[in-house]
């Protein structure tokens, strides 16, 4: 997907107003990683489609009034924040420990106002309990560490939303019947390498 094929497939997905805030995000990305490092500078070349359109892909799996949704160890703001950038809308939650990253995302959403994504900055293992519609993590831990420290958080109506690279198969299928049978793969739209882990319900273990 080139960058122009990645500003197309975004525009199909959210409203003008979200492309302006897209543009001004990156710029505001790019200039903060030279403070510290959000992302490889190589990514940044290619933003729209390895950053943006790779984290909006997902909203094609959930309806769309889907809310909270909880994005484990956002770091640099992917996917949640750019899922808080095309749908204001929705109630997100940004989980990430490290502090500085945790400074850049709040004054991103208060750049943009959006007053219904909220960043804690703290441990996963350490928050509260909160039930969660759509838990997202791109990067986060492999996926039985993943499971294990994410479960309460969700219910049996919950989407999984957990974007992988080449590793996305063997790590399912390294999981229990039980889990193998609640998730599956799926080809990422956007990196013909990567997959997306996506599942329904509360892992029966937790």
């Amino acid at each position: 997907m080139s960058p122009e094929e990645a500003q197309a497939y975004c525009a199909q997905r959210c409203d003008q107003a979200a492309l302006e805030r897209f543009a001004a995000f990156l710029e505001m990305l790019a200039s903060e990683n030279e403070r510290q490092n959000l992302v490889s500078t190589a990514s940044l070349a290619d933003a729209w489609t390895r950053h943006l359109a790779d984290s909006l892909q997902l909203l094609d799996h959930v309806p769309r009034e889907t809310s909270p949704w909880l994005d484990l160890g956002t770091g640099a703001g992917f996917p949640g924040l750019v899922v808080a950038l095309a749908r204001p809308d929705l109630e997100v939650v940004l989980v990430e420990s490290r502090k500085r990253r945790v400074e850049w995302l709040e004054h991103v959403c208060r750049h943009f106002g959006l007053s219904k994504c909220r960043v804690v900055g703290a441990r996963l293992e350490t928050i509260d309990t909160l039930p969660a519609a759509v838990i997202s993590a791109r990067a986060f831990a492999p996926l039985e560490k993943l499971l294990r420290l994410s479960a309460r958080f969700s219910t049996p109506d919950t989407t999984w939303l957990l974007p992988k690279g080449r590793s996305a198969a063997q790590e399912l299928q390294e999981q229990s019947q039980a889990i193998q049978a609640m998730f599956h793969v799926e080809q990422s739209a956007t990196n013909p390498e990567a997959a997306i882990i996506i599942g329904h319900g509360r892992p029966p273990e937790s």
